[in-house]
């Protein structure tokens, strides 16, 4: 059973479907990436699985269960993190306060948790005491990511990770999310660096006007000279 199967997906804002029974899974412990030339409706699909979208049609289900009912809200006790594009940090508070914002749903003890994501983003733990909004836009990406992890997800989604950031903080963006991925964690990925992104894929999706028109592994889907030829370039 995968941890994410959200299944023939139509929907959208108002009375227009962006999604067109499009369909996105993922497993415990692997990359999916989600890519498609603007407007495609790759941000709308990982909204609509988080539960910011109105599905007129389709499910999305995790861990087997039914989640088309919950709120947002309930979708993060089930264990998704979802870091949007923008507007991803608390920008007057603190590296430290920001962190303690992501586990305000937390009861337990939640030093060992910071300690682990100041591991995995030694910057941040530099930078504790300084303000989000004084921090670099790479910096601000990793703080984002950092604080959805204090929620101990299963499933994190990130909304073009990568957006605005200049290669090299790019790499190491990557290279954190894989690191990500050997703890278990299932993660998806909306990324306009699609060459990038599913060199790193286990899973991709090239979505066309709401709809899949590739699926395959990041691998099979690099090497497709029709889907190098008209989305990735070369």
């Amino acid at each position: 059973m995968k941890l994410l199967n959200a299944g023939d997906m139509s929907g959208g804002y108002g009375g227009a479907d962006i999604l067109s029974g499009c369909s996105i899974a993922v497993d415990r412990g692997e990359v999916t990436v989600i890519v498609g030339p603007n407007g495609a409706g790759k941000s709308t699909a990982m909204k609509a699985i988080f539960g910011l979208v109105q599905l007129r049609a389709g499910s999305v289900l995790l861990d087997g269960t039914d989640i088309g009912a919950l709120a947002p809200e309930m979708r993060v006790r089930r264990g998704m993190a979802f870091v949007p594009q923008t507007q991803n940090v608390f920008t007057s508070l603190t590296v430290e306060e920001n962190l303690e914002m992501g586990a305000y749903l937390r009861r337990d003890d939640i030093s060992q948790a910071v300690e682990q994501v100041f591991a995995l983003f030694p910057v941040l733990k530099e930078k504790r005491r300084q303000a989000a909004g004084e921090l670099s836009g790479g910096q601000r990406q990793q703080l984002a990511v950092a604080r959805a992890l204090m929620t101990e997800p299963n499933l994190l989604m990130l909304d073009e990770p990568t957006a605005g950031v200049s290669p090299l903080v790019m790499d190491e963006l990557f290279d954190r999310i894989l690191e990500i991925k050997q703890t278990g964690i299932g993660i998806v990925m909306v990324e306009q660096n699609a060459r990038q992104a599913l060199a790193i894929a286990d899973n991709g999706y090239v979505l066309v006007n709401g709809e899949n028109r590739y699926t395959d592994s990041g691998a099979a889907l690099l090497a497709d000279p029709e889907v190098r030829r008209t989305f990735i370039g070369g």
